[in-house]
């Protein structure tokens, strides 16, 4: 989830500063601050960062450095405590908005659809793992959905356990994605490892559908190709695309999240990475040893805002590191890891140089 008051709000100003109009920092900072709740937004609870795949276009695989953990139940409780969902009021005039504002219809499938339409409706309980080494991850959906939460999470079809896909859906789950890179085993094994290939991922994705259906279970199921910049690209993706075709399945072609340390950069065709970032305003990420960082693509946790094992969520949104951290988003000189490892642009890119 992310904060879609905020966004609504935020959007003219947005769109003005994008189009070139030049504002002063210090009333954009004013205006941003007074649209941000005071309430915390999670947009990601990373219940885990073990993974058994070791795929090439991942930070995790090629640069990062911190433990592998899995976030402890009573820390998942004290999270999920602290937080609401939306209303169905709200989420009606956020569909709304969207398709005025983005043009983008409720029953579309695209990259641009999942992003606006789905994602800030659910908890995301993945982050650089994969939920599914998780042994309480059916528990978490379920106790997402008693608290009337839409949940989703990406996995590794190669780990779908059927009994345990089952029960992660029948405990509510909304939304699943299983990424697949190709239709074709060995190239398939060369981007996400050895541990993973399409004919055995697609096989199990056909039981579950079947089981799904047989069981009357309403989890979506979403595939996903990478946009890896291969030459081969866009013909696998149509063929994944007619592997499932005319089954009951959402599958999209989606911008890889970060390139910034690739040396074959191919930009994004996703809104969320051409718009500039408005996360620090509008959802909070907890990752698998209870910290509140940036973002979920901060993959090191290099920065730290607070500790859910230690702090509220209202105390760590509302601190002093938080504020300091909005405040950097305005500076360009590097005080920040956002400056360098990131492809998204921050607000200060469309600012008036004065003091804050």
């Amino acid at each position: 989830m992310f904060d879609i008051e905020f966004f609504m709000k935020a959007h003219e100003l947005k769109k003005s500063l994008m189009a070139g109009q030049k504002k002063p920092i210090s009333e954009v900072l004013e205006s941003l601050e007074s649209f941000r709740s005071r309430e915390p937004i999670i947009y990601n609870i990373e219940t885990t960062n073990a993974c058994n795949m070791k795929c090439e276009m991942c930070p995790r695989t090629t640069m990062m450095t911190r433990s592998v953990d899995t976030i402890d139940l009573e820390t998942f409780k004290s999270v999920i405590s602290q937080i609401r969902p939306f209303s169905e009021s709200q989420l009606a005039r956020w569909a709304e908005f969207v398709e005025m504002n983005y043009g983008i219809k409720r029953d579309e499938m695209s990259e641009n659809h999942f992003y606006l339409h789905i994602i800030p409706t659910v908890i995301q309980l993945h982050g650089y793992g994969d939920p599914l080494l998780d042994k309480n991850i059916s528990l978490y959906v379920k106790m997402l959905s008693d608290k009337g939460f839409r949940t989703y999470f990406s996995c590794n079809p190669s780990n779908i356990n059927i009994e345990k896909m089952l029960e992660i859906f029948k405990s509510g789950l909304t939304y699943i994605k299983y990424s697949i890179e190709s239709t074709d085993d060995d190239r398939h094994r060369q981007i996400r490892g050895e541990a993973s290939d399409f004919t055995q991922s697609y096989k199990k994705i056909i039981d579950l559908l079947e089981l799904k259906e047989k069981k009357a279970l309403k989890t979506k199921i979403v595939i996903t190709m990478l946009n890896l910049n291969k030459s081969w690209q866009m013909e696998e993706f149509e063929k994944l695309r007619k592997a499932f075709e005319r089954l009951d399945v959402y599958v999209y072609l989606k911008s890889e999240d970060t390139m910034w340390y690739r040396k074959d950069y191919h930009c994004s065709k996703s809104i969320h990475w051409t718009e500039f970032c408005q996360h620090p305003w509008m959802s909070m990420t907890i990752k698998s040893n209870g910290e509140a960082v940036m973002c979920m693509e901060d993959f090191d946790n290099e920065i730290v805002l607070g500790d859910a094992k230690e702090e509220p969520l209202y105390d760590i949104w509302n601190g002093e590191k938080y504020r300091l951290f909005r405040k950097q988003h305005f500076d360009l000189t590097g005080r920040i890891r956002c400056t360098e490892r990131c492809d998204m642009k921050l607000v200060g890119e469309f600012l008036l140089k004065d003091t804050v």
